[in-house]
This record gives C-alpha cells, sequence and structure tokens, in this order.
C-alpha cells in the first residue's frame, strides 16, 4: 500500500507537466500526433469520474500516460459541462497543473474528478456564445 501511495505522489509531482497540453487548445496550424499512435484508453468517462486519485492512478495503467489521459478527459468533461476554455498559457497551464497536485496530495481518496473540476472553475475562462 506504501508504495502505491508513493506512486500516487509521484504522479501527482509531474502533473504540471503532465497538465500543460490540457491548457493549449490544438489548432488547425499545431501539429498533433496521430491517433493510432495512441492506445485506445481501457476505461469509458463514468469510469473515471467516479475515481478517487489512487483509483484513477490504477485505472490509468499505473503510468503517467494513462493517468494523464484521464485527467485530461476529466478537464474537457467539466471545461463542457461549465461552458469554460482553459487559457492557453504556460503559466495557466503550470498553475492548473500545480493547484491538482497540491489537493491529490491532501487526500489520495478524493474524487479525481472533484479535483480536476474545481481547478477548470478557478482558470477557466467563459467559451463566447455563437449565434
Amino acid at each position: 500500500m506504501k508504495k502505491s501511495c508513493s506512486r500516487v505522489l509521484w504522479i501527482t509531482a509531474l502533473c504540471p507537466v503532465l497538465i500543460l497540453p490540457v491548457c493549449q487548445a490544438q489548432t488547425p496550424s499545431s501539429p498533433q500526433a496521430p491517433e493510432a499512435t495512441l492506445p485506445a484508453p481501457t476505461w469509458t468517462i463514468d469510469q473515471a469520474v467516479t475515481c478517487s486519485v489512487h483509483d484513477a492512478w490504477v485505472l490509468g495503467e499505473k503510468n503517467e500516460q494513462g493517468f494523464f489521459a484521464i485527467v485530461k478527459s476529466l478537464a474537457e468533461l467539466s471545461e463542457q459541462k461549465r461552458g469554460l476554455a482553459l487559457p492557453d498559457s504556460e503559466a495557466a497551464g503550470r498553475k492548473f497543473g500545480e493547484y491538482i497536485k497540491a489537493q491529490a496530495k491532501t487526500d489520495h481518496d478524493q474524487l479525481l474528478y472533484a479535483i480536476v473540476d474545481r481547478a477548470v472553475r478557478m482558470y477557466g475562462k467563459p467559451v463566447p456564445a455563437t449565434n
């Protein structure tokens, strides 16, 4: 148990590095990784929403890429539900990641979605309405 907790702490320490791409919107001129190179997730968004920080680490197959995929999906869901978009800046990405890291460290059994949603509400900006 202690070993898995240390892994969760380690991954949350990397959140600023891992979360940054979430804050950088992809534009048509931005290079995108081919979808075929990324393995399909073995989880559904319904599973991810109900995960604690620790459960998300396990669901992400105990690796950074899997955990980041969950955080990214949760951030996208929160942005959509809240009508917000994360700013396209490195500073905002760093703050977003630091907030998630700090909150995840306080209680590994809290819902990861709750942390991500709070971060989106803190750092997200309203999406302009289109007519």
